[in-house]
């Protein structure tokens, strides 16, 4: 199918630079002493990193990981939710239209296309070598999506459900909390 095996040069190449931000990112992130505090995103940029690697070496599962790529797109949304959180900006309705739209997008780029492919090699990729190894990795990435989706509605849509019974934040200092 065209998942396991549509293959285009600029698909590849597309596949190359995004593994480079992900090293470039994760260095970033190591160097500047934040890994204590980044961690999810180390796991993250790891499991992308090799997904993206074995899928340069082989040329298959090109557009698989085009589609993840996809995830990439909510990210915008998130970044003008965090800076607008961190600016203080005194606009309550500018915070509540990103709120919405922030919604919208993690579904549209972030949960379907993850569990579209999620779906697909469950069904129809083979369970041993690569297809074995980028099946887990989904699956972990799936727990890593939902997990930061609880987050995000329970920061802007449930706040009173962030609260511990302690009454300390149970998700630490998240900037998705935050």
């Amino acid at each position: 199918s065209d998942i396991q095996d549509g293959y285009s040069i600029s698909g590849h190449l597309l596949v190359c630079f995004s593994s480079g931000y992900f090293i470039h990112d994760s260095l970033d992130i190591i160097f500047n002493h934040q890994s204590r505090s980044s961690w999810e995103y180390l796991v993250h940029h790891a499991m992308a990193i090799s997904a993206f690697v074995s899928l340069i070496i082989t040329g298959r599962f090109l557009v698989a990981a085009i589609l993840l790529l996809l995830v990439e797109v909510s990210n915008i949304f998130l970044t003008v939710r965090m800076l607008l959180k961190m600016s203080n900006v005194p606009s309550p309705a500018l915070y509540e239209a990103n709120k919405y739209v922030n919604l919208v997008m993690y579904f549209a780029f972030r949960l379907a296309p993850q569990a579209y492919l999620t779906w697909y090699f469950l069904r129809y990729v083979e369970v041993q070598g690569q297809g074995a190894f980028l099946t887990a990795n989904l699956l972990l990435l799936d727990a890593m999506i939902l997990m930061y989706f609880s987050r995000l509605l329970r920061s802007d849509f449930f706040p009173s459900l962030r609260k511990g019974s302690a009454g300390r934040d149970v998700d630490g200092e998240k900037f998705l909390i935050d």
